[in-house]
């Protein structure tokens, strides 16, 4: 029944992506294709990692969070206005993130790897977290929230609650509420202004 749940959740975190992709294609949403490229890769690395470890269902929307990334990042060269023009930091960015998966291909270990892939997700946010906070309506929070409601269905699945189970999801929800709460920023602050 559990894993019924997780399906539920990639789903609808695969329906959070379709509607970015379709906001991307018709340019009212620029993703920055450094980070969706390398959002792809480093959940599905983790997700390779966690499988080699035993890791089953509980790992699918691990993999989701990297294959919607994906379909995002294909999704920018269909409309060539629909992308993020990238700068120096883009690209710092993009190496650092590159440079973490690297050294999780030397140290060839699957919890070695999770945490490689986790610093190298989270260097691949930065653009995007800039870029979200100098322009938060370039972002649409759809593929976040979605996130963090399909990474939240993986705690109904877990089964031996160790690293390589808890790791890569605990993260995924930190860095989607944070992503959530950068783009709409201005709407939490006068929330909690009113609130105060």
């Amino acid at each position: 029944m559990l894993q019924y749940i997780v399906i539920l959740g990639s789903l609808i975190q695969l329906i959070g992506c379709a509607s970015y992709i379709k906001d991307t294609i018709k340019g009212v949403t620029k993703p920055n294709r450094v980070t969706w490229l390398l959002w792809s890769i480093a959940p599905i690395i983790a997700t390779i990692a966690a499988l080699s470890k035993g890791v089953t269902i509980a790992v699918l929307p691990t993999f989701v969070a990297g294959f919607g990334p994906l379909l995002v990042f294909l999704a920018t060269f269909i409309n060539r206005n629909s992308y993020w023009k990238l700068g120096k930091n883009d690209y710092i960015c993009g190496a650092f993130s590159i440079l973490a998966l690297i050294l999780w291909g030397i140290t060839n270990e699957a919890n070695i790897a999770i945490i490689f892939a986790i610093l190298s997700d989270f260097t691949a946010a930065l653009p995007t977290f800039i870029k979200s906070w100098k322009e938060p309506k370039s972002e649409s929070i759809a593929p976040f929230t979605t996130g963090l409601i399909s990474t939240s269905t993986t705690f109904f699945a877990l089964t031996m609650w160790n690293f390589a189970e808890l790791a890569f999801p605990i993260y995924l929800l930190i860095i989607n509420t944070l992503l959530i709460l950068t783009i709409k920023r201005a709407s939490v602050f006068k929330v909690s202004k009113r609130i105060l």
